[in-house]
């Protein structure tokens, strides 16, 4: 247990099955940059017809990173919330949420854009 951080070792252990739906959660986010990394994969194989070499290595990077911060992210929402039932506090918003929506506007906007040119 020393390894956690501190936030985690104190107040009371929650509820099991909310741990568990927690981790649940952040499992979700996980698959979810699973499918940005998988989406990039893709568009940097089979893309080449599709969009022009540097706007496909924009996408690309672009998915990447987000996929990068969303897992990031998604960890230490994780910490947050299990800290937060532990002392019995409200909740954390998701920001990882609106950075992901923020991501796939842009990539969907530039793929788009890609397109017509």
């Amino acid at each position: 247990m020393r390894l956690w951080p501190r936030s985690l070792r104190e107040g009371s252990d929650p509820d099991p099955r909310f741990t568990l739906a927690n981790e649940r959660t952040y499992l979700a986010w996980v698959r979810t940059s699973l499918g940005l990394v998988a989406t990039a994969a893709a568009l940097e194989a089979f893309g080449g017809d599709l969009l022009s070499p540097t706007l496909r290595r924009v996408l690309v990077l672009g998915l990447l990173g987000v996929a990068a911060l969303l897992v990031i992210g998604a960890f230490g929402r994780w910490i947050r919330i299990e800290s937060a039932m532990r002392r019995r506090e409200s909740l954390p918003l998701p920001a990882a949420a609106a950075m992901l929506a923020g991501g796939l506007v842009v990539a969907i906007v530039a793929f788009a854009v890609g397109l017509r040119m």
